[in-house]
């Protein structure tokens, strides 16, 4: 137990009840400050808790704003050719474009470059 000196005396307090006093409210400012931190991690899971399924759902494309086709200009290229400007669409047209995709997409999984030797 720590003594703890007055200013103006300099000497040790002289009743017991001082320091029974003294103790009794570090027991309190310690439960207080532990009362406190829990509550403050209480607070701050609270925050994850909600903020974690609308972060997760803040990233969802599908009621976005429709993607529009893109406009690419007219140009020459290295041979000298004319290239047509044409509107660049953002989703295949082709009524095969997922049927392809699905079969590239296959191939890839099972047979292709990057498939491991048995």
């Amino acid at each position: 137990m720590k003594i703890h000196f007055h200013k103006a005396s300099l000497s040790a307090p002289s009743t017991a009840s001082t320091s029974k006093k003294h103790i009794s409210t570090q027991l309190f400012a310690g439960a207080y400050a532990a009362k406190m931190a829990f509550k403050n991690k209480l607070r701050y899971w609270t925050l994850v808790c909600l903020l974690m399924p609308m972060l997760a759902c803040a990233n969802s494309n599908d009621g976005g704003p429709a993607k529009k086709p893109v406009y690419v200009s007219p140009s020459v290229d290295y041979k000298g050719k004319y290239r047509k400007g044409h509107a660049r669409m953002p989703v295949s047209t082709n009524k095969n474009a997922i049927k392809n995709r699905n079969r590239s997409k296959y191939y890839y999984q099972t047979r292709g470059k990057y498939h491991r030797k048995k």
